[in-house]
């Protein structure tokens, strides 16, 4: 048995374990990242929703999730689809992240390894034992798809509903139900990649032994079938099939995923079958047009244990939900949600006052369940022209563990309720809570403190003036982090907590979009009510909308009727012009 020795230790070479490896690293401490998948980065890759949602406002492109959309902006185009802003082949992504942990010789990746025991010292977890190695280190982060390291260290923890009496949500259930029983976590999905042939050519997709065509029957009823593909178009005329409606999302026995290995092989495979049969009515209904993607994922890999024919169904399932900490702090529905009247949720804070914000997010609450839809609190506003989420933070303290020390948490399994966790589980904010918690963990072993005893202002102050990726910790719509007073601004919240403004915004000037595009589109414009804008060219009506600040303030002032000159890019499949600055 090989044995290793570090400062840290990820688990999980998902989304927020790729993240909180590569911070670590950055900050100088030697790190070791462990998984079980041959691919870095989780739901943005290896999962294949390369279609990320949530923190697409300028305001919200920091961090790690910021640099990642800047380099992503130099490999491909990323506005595809209508789903999301960014849409990528999943391979561009994985690539992306090997070539950032490529350029740290601190750290060490492992591949197609398991953890099987936890070793303590005390309270403390000092190591843990995979396959054929064993690893010491001196803060450990979970940052496994599942949970697992919270399972096998035996750390308290939730998995399924909260009821109102618990945490006072006012979404969650009063009482257990055939709901909470049936689908006690939001359903994973096995995406599948399809290809356009652009003529009848594609090799036949296979039925699987379960194949029933009358589950996906009415998939895109609402939408027609192009509309249903453009969902999530990506480039190189390829779409990502994760369709909530009818379609891929499987949840039937769901508990099995915690039970036991043969019990979560079992789902597995049927969450596979299902993908596999949703992709084979695809065909039948639309033609040998649209087939089996080629050579986007390996075409076997150490973590599935069924035999893939071809490179289009993602290495693994996209899991909404985990094991969930108890923390220190848990995230409650009620905190994310807008203060009353306002734009943003309130700022979480110690019993001194001080915020404890270490990441932000601005999804709305999305839950998916194969039996329809929970009915949650809106979180959403019109703003760019759009709907969008309102802001929320993530609290140091939900990542720290209630009853061990050594251990962070940094994917699905913070601690956060099943209701707030359809907001906190999206792929944006899950890769800054990484790095918020690889930059906690790198300040630990400096400090040679435990994560509790860490100063949280420390912690802020360290993501604030990162010098690749600085991370904003204050959610303020106007303040774009190419402006000049944006630390400034960040600190000043930071020091202030009781005179940050229920709408979001700070007192300064906008700074014009730095964004460059060189196409230009004249038109007339028209306001349909509010927040909602069109132009007319070509005998067309575009929906305008943007992600900068400076942008979203003219498109409110424009008069119905007036000539318009915009730059910006058209997206075909949600006909609308993304607009990067108006010339009028």
């Amino acid at each position: 048995m090989n044995h290793l020795n570090t400062d840290i230790l990820v688990v999980g070479t998902g989304t927020g374990g790729t993240a909180a490896a590569i911070q670590a690293a950055r900050r100088g401490a030697n790190t070791i990242l462990i998984g079980d998948t041959p691919w870095l980065g989780g739901m943005l890759t290896s999962a294949g929703v390369s279609a990320p949602d949530g923190n697409e406002l300028a305001f919200l492109q920091t961090g790690l999730w910021g640099a990642f959309l800047r380099q992503l902006q130099q490999n491909t185009k990323l506005d595809n689809a209508w789903v999301s802003f960014f849409t990528y082949n999943p391979p561009t992504g994985h690539q992306t992240f090997l070539d950032w942990l490529n350029q740290l010789p601190n750290l060490q990746w492992i591949a197609g390894q398991t953890p099987q025991e936890i070793l303590k010292q005390n309270n403390r977890i000092t190591g843990i034992r995979f396959e054929n190695l064993t690893i010491y280190a001196k803060i450990i982060i979970d940052a496994t798809e599942l949970g697992d390291i919270l399972a096998l260290a035996e750390t308290p923890h939730r998995w399924g509903w909260e009821l109102q009496s618990e945490l006072n949500e006012p979404s969650a259930p009063k009482s257990r139900n055939t709901w909470t029983e049936r689908y006690p976590v939001q359903a994973p999905t096995w995406v599948v990649i399809l290809q356009d042939y652009g003529q009848d050519i594609a090799p036949e997709i296979p039925p699987p032994p379960t194949y029933n065509p009358n589950l996906f029957t009415a998939a895109w009823d609402n939408y027609g079938p192009e509309m249903f593909l453009n969902y999530g178009r990506l480039p190189e005329n390829r779409f990502m099939i994760n369709w909530p409606i009818h379609g891929n999302d499987y949840g039937e026995g769901i508990n099995r995923l915690i039970q036991s290995t043969t019990a979560k092989n079992e789902f597995l495979q049927e969450s596979l079958w299902h993908s596999q049969s949703f992709a084979h009515f695809i065909q039948t209904q639309l033609g040998r047009r649209y087939g089996l993607a080629e050579n986007i994922f390996p075409l076997k890999n150490s973590h599935s244990p069924f035999p893939l024919s071809t490179g289009a169904f993602a290495i693994h399932p996209y899991y909404r939900e985990s094991r969930r900490v108890k923390g220190l702090t848990t995230i409650r529905e009620q905190d994310i949600l807008p203060i009353p009247q306002g734009r943003v949720a309130s700022l979480p804070v110690d019993e001194t006052g001080q915020p404890t914000s270490i990441a932000i997010g601005n999804y709305p609450n999305d839950h998916h369940y194969p039996c329809g839809d929970w009915p949650v609190k809106p979180k959403s506003i019109r703003w760019g022209g759009r709907w969008t989420g309102t802001p929320f933070c993530i609290p140091y303290g939900s990542l720290i563990p209630t009853e061990i020390d050594g251990l962070l948490v940094c994917e699905k399994n913070i601690s956060v309720s099943h209701i707030a966790n359809g907001a906190t589980r999206l792929q944006p904010v899950v890769l800054n809570i990484g790095q918020a918690a690889g930059m906690a963990a790198a300040l630990c072993v400096e400090k040679n403190c435990q994560p509790r005893e860490l100063s949280v202002r420390i912690l802020q102050e360290a993501l604030l003036q990162d010098p690749t990726a600085p991370a904003a910790i204050i959610p303020l719509y106007n303040l774009t982090p190419d402006h000049p007073d944006w630390l400034y601004w960040q600190r000043y919240y930071l020091d202030h907590p009781d005179v940050y403004s229920s709408n979001g915004s700070c007192p300064v000037s906008f700074l014009a979009s730095q964004t460059k595009t060189n196409h230009s589109f004249s038109g007339i414009f028209f306001c349909h009510g509010e927040q909602d804008y069109s132009i007319s060219f070509l005998e067309q009506n575009w929906s305008l909308v943007t992600l900068h600040p400076d942008v979203n303030e003219k498109l409110q002032v424009l008069k119905n009727g007036q000539l318009l000159t915009v730059r910006g890019r058209l997206n075909l499949a949600g006909r609308w012009l993304l607009v990067d600055s108006i010339d009028f």
